[in-house]
């Protein structure tokens, strides 16, 4: 199933991809796509029903019919750096021996076509494009064979970054990822027997048709299993939470000379079964 959150923001509705692309109403059947409405049983009985029998919403997805985040009510927002070997070699830091564990704000949680605002003071304002993991089922302590039970499905993300807030004042990474608008999430909330093998998508970015990102999520260093069992040492994952495994490299922060958002370019980026998103460069 492709899961979906649309109209307009804050006032998004539930929906279902249909075999045509268009969006099928499901807020008759769930009230949001969030806590524990994204649960395995939950997920079971979404895709049993029948979907033409659900109203068809006007307009296309992501043209004339906004997309809100493709989750609500996210309790935490995870990240993961430096999680692609070729990613850490660009920015110059060595291949972490255990995952690199950060969070973005969750109030940094966008549409997938919504605007990025380049925050004020900002000089170097970056791209990653991520895959997202969001958890349907909670736990602590996960075993790593029993990992893929607790993911409601996957989306695409876009881990903007403020490297100068990031890496060149005091404090955590934090503080240059969580800003307002840096955290696209969606379009589409894809459900695991749909993706197949996670560690497996291509995975993409672009900047005004520029591609700068290219990659796999094969050479990701820590698996999406690991990745889970490892989250849950050291917080009880919770229904809804997002974990972003990384990006891989050419973010403009490794190139030469780095490239840097100034505003008015659009990004455009994706995974492979998981959708595209676009979104357009502003300064706030």
């Amino acid at each position: 199933m492709k899961l979906v959150r649309f109209g307009a923001s804050g006032s998004e509705k539930p929906g279902m991809l249909d075999e045509n692309g268009r969006v099928r109403d499901l807020s008759s059947v769930i009230p949001d796509l969030r806590d524990e409405h994204l649960s395995l049983a939950t997920m079971a009985t979404l895709s049993a029903l029948d979907i033409n029998s659900l109203p068809l919403v006007d307009g296309v997805p992501q043209e004339d019919l906004r997309l809100g985040a493709c989750v609500a009510n996210v309790g935490k927002f995870i990240c993961i750096g430096l999680n692609y070997a070729d990613h850490a070699a660009e920015s110059g830091m060595p291949v972490p021996d255990e995952p690199v564990i950060f969070s973005k704000w969750t109030s940094a949680i966008v549409g997938p076509n919504d605007d990025v605002k380049i925050p004020k003071g900002s000089v170097k304002t970056d791209w990653e494009v991520e895959l997202g993991v969001v958890i349907g089922e909670g736990g602590s302590d996960i075993d790593e064979a029993d990992a893929m039970k607790h993911v409601a499905g996957f989306c695409v993300i876009n881990d903007v970054s403020e490297r100068t807030f990031q890496l060149e004042g005091t404090g955590t990474w934090d503080k240059g990822k969580g800003c307002d608008t840096f955290g696209p999430t969606g379009p589409w909330l894809v459900t695991p027997d749909e993706v197949g093998d996670s560690n497996d998508l291509g995975i993409w970015l672009e900047v005004d048709g520029k591609r700068y990102q290219n990659g796999s999520t094969s050479t990701m260093v820590f698996k999406v299993p690991h990745l889970i069992a490892y989250c849950s040492r050291y917080m009880s994952l919770q229904p809804g939470d997002i974990i972003s495994t990384g990006t891989p490299p050419g973010v403009g922060l490794g190139l030469n000379p780095p490239v840097y958002l100034k505003g008015g370019e659009h990004m455009k980026l994706g995974i492979d079964k998981l959708g595209v998103q676009c979104q357009k460069v502003t300064r706030a």
